[in-house]
C-alpha cells in the first residue's frame, strides 16, 4: 500500500471546522488505498499566544522552557485532529515528535534533526491507523523537548517522508501552489505545475514565503518529491522534484521579492588582508545575518564594502560596525533602510545568455535604479528602493513572459 505524508499548516487547522475539513480529506486519502501519516502545526495564533503568555510571567524565559511551552501548541492539534478522524469513523492515533522517533541536537528553539527512528509510526500504520504527528518538535538523546524553528513542521513532514520512503509528501497550506510571482503583487502571475529543488531554494532564500529553505534543502538531499497545494480546495498544486538531466528550455521560472531590507556601506576600507575578515567576524559574533556583499575596486589602497540584511537585523548593529570601522582605519559608515531585493530565478539561466541584460534593460526603461547586484548560477538579484519593488516585479514578470509561459 503506497504511503502518503500530508502536512497541514496553522491556517489549515485554525479552528474546529477546518480541523474537520482536514480530517475528511485524510480519511478520503486512506480510503483511496493509501497509508497516511499527517503532520500538523499549531492552530493559527496559538504559538504567538503562548509566547505572549511566557513574556507575561518572565522577562527572559529560558530556551529550554520555551520549547516545553511551544511544543504544546502542536500537541493540542494532533489530539484534536485524531479525535476528528475517529469521529468520522476513521482510525487515528496522535504522536508527539518524540513518540514519532524524531531525534534532534540540543540547540533549543532552533534544533536540527539528527535522526529519525519511526518504529512507532510503522507499527501503527501496519495496524491500520492514520498517524497524526506533531510538527516542529523533537527530543534530544537526554530526553529534552526541542523545537525546530521557522518552517519546522514542513521539515518534520519532509524528514518523515524520507525516513519512511513515502510515495509523496503533500504540503497543504493556504495557497494553491508556487506562482511565478506573488499574485498579490503581480495579478497576472501563474501557478507552476512543476518546479525544481534548486529553483525553489533560490526563491525561498529571496523572499518567497511558500517554503523555508531548510525544508527544501532536506528534500533535495534525500530526493523527496513533494507537492505544495491548498487545503481549502481540491486543485492540484505544484510538484517540487529533482531537475531532469539536460533541461534547458525554460530560462526564467519565477520572480521573488523581499521587502524590509537594509544596506550598510563602509567607505575607505584599507585594502589589505584581514580587514574584510574583521568586519564579518564581528557581524557573525553578533549573530547578524548578512545577505548580499559587494566590494568596490580598490583605489589608492582603499575600497568600499557594502552589505545587506533584513531590516530587523539593523537594530542589532548598534555601534558595533562603527567601532569596527574605526578599529580598522576605515572611513564613514552609511546605514540605509527602505530597500528591497528583486530576484529572477530559473535553472535555464545556466545555459542561456542575455538574462541579466534583459532584466537591467526593463528596469532601466521603467525608471528603477539598481543599487547592488548579486548572482548565482540560476539567480540574478538586485537591490532597489522598497517603494519601487512592486513596479519592478511587474516589469520583470512582463519582460520574461511569465504570464504566458508559466508551466513546465
Amino acid at each position: 500500500m503506497p504511503l502518503i505524508v500530508q502536512k497541514y499548516g496553522g491556517t489549515s487547522v485554525g479552528n474546529p471546522e477546518r480541523i474537520l475539513n482536514v480530517a475528511r480529506r485524510v480519511v478520503e486519502t486512506q480510503k483511496a488505498g493509501n497509508s497516511v501519516v499527517v503532520v500538523v502545526s499549531a492552530m493559527s495564533g496559538v504559538t504567538d499566544g503562548l509566547i505572549k503568555l511566557a513574556r507575561q510571567v518572565s522577562g527572559a524565559p529560558t530556551d529550554r522552557e520555551m520549547d516545553v511551552l511551544l511544543a504544546t501548541g502542536e500537541q493540542t492539534t494532533i489530539a484534536l485532529t485524531a479525535m476528528a478522524i475517529n469521529a468520522l469513523g476513521g482510525k487515528a492515533v496522535s504522536l508527539t515528535g518524540a513518540q514519532a522517533g524524531i531525534l534532534t541536537d540540543g540547540i533549543h528553539t532552533k534544533a536540527k534533526i539528527a535522526n529519525i527512528s519511526p518504529r512507532q509510526i510503522r507499527k501503527h500504520l501496519n495496524e491500520g491507523f492514520i498517524c497524526i504527528v506533531a510538527g516542529f518538535q523533537g527530543q534530544t538523546l537526554q530526553g529534552h523537548i526541542t523545537t525546530l524553528g521557522r518552517g519546522g513542521s514542513d521539515l518534520t513532514a519532509i524528514a518523515i517522508a524520507a525516513a519512511l520512503k513515502a510515495k509523496m509528501c503533500e504540503i497543504y497550506t493556504d495557497v494553491d501552489g508556487v506562482y511565478t510571482c506573488d499574485p498579490r503583487v503581480v495579478p497576472g502571475a501563474k501557478k507552476l505545475d512543476v518546479i525544481y529543488y534548486d529553483e525553489l531554494l533560490e526563491m525561498a532564500s529571496s523572499g518567497s514565503k511558500v517554503m523555508q529553505s531548510r525544508s527544501v534543502e532536506f528534500a533535495k538531499k534525500f530526493k523527496v518529491p513533494f507537492e505544495v497545494r491548498s487545503s481549502f480546495n481540491t486543485n492540484r498544486g505544484t510538484i517540487v522534484k529533482e531537475e531532469p538531466i539536460g533541461l534547458e528550455n525554460v530560462v526564467v521560472r519565477g520572480i521573488s521579492i523581499e521587502r524590509n531590507q537594509a544596506k550598510v556601506t563602509i567607505t575607505n576600507v584599507p585594502d589589505k588582508p584581514g580587514t574584510a575578515s574583521r568586519i564579518f567576524t564581528a557581524l557573525s559574533d553578533a549573530h547578524v545575518i548578512i545577505d548580499v556583499i559587494v566590494q568596490n575596486v580598490s583605489v589608492s589602497g582603499a575600497t568600499d564594502i557594502s552589505f545587506t540584511m533584513n531590516g530587523d537585523e539593523l537594530a542589532k548593529l548598534g555601534s558595533l560596525i562603527d567601532d569596527v570601522a574605526a578599529e580598522i582605519g576605515a572611513g564613514n559608515v552609511i546605514k540605509k533602510g527602505g530597500i528591497a531585493k528583486l530576484s529572477v530565478v530559473g535553472i535555464g539561466m545556466r545555459s542561456h545568455s542575455g538574462v541579466a541584460a534583459k532584466l537591467f534593460e526593463c528596469l532601466g526603461h521603467g525608471g528603477v535604479n539598481i543599487q547592488m547586484i548579486s548572482t548565482s548560477e540560476i539567480k540574478i538579484a538586485v537591490i532597489i528602493d522598497e517603494d519601487k519593488i512592486e513596479h519592478a516585479a511587474k516589469l520583470a514578470h512582463e519582460a520574461f513572459g511569465l504570464s504566458e509561459a508559466a508551466t513546465a
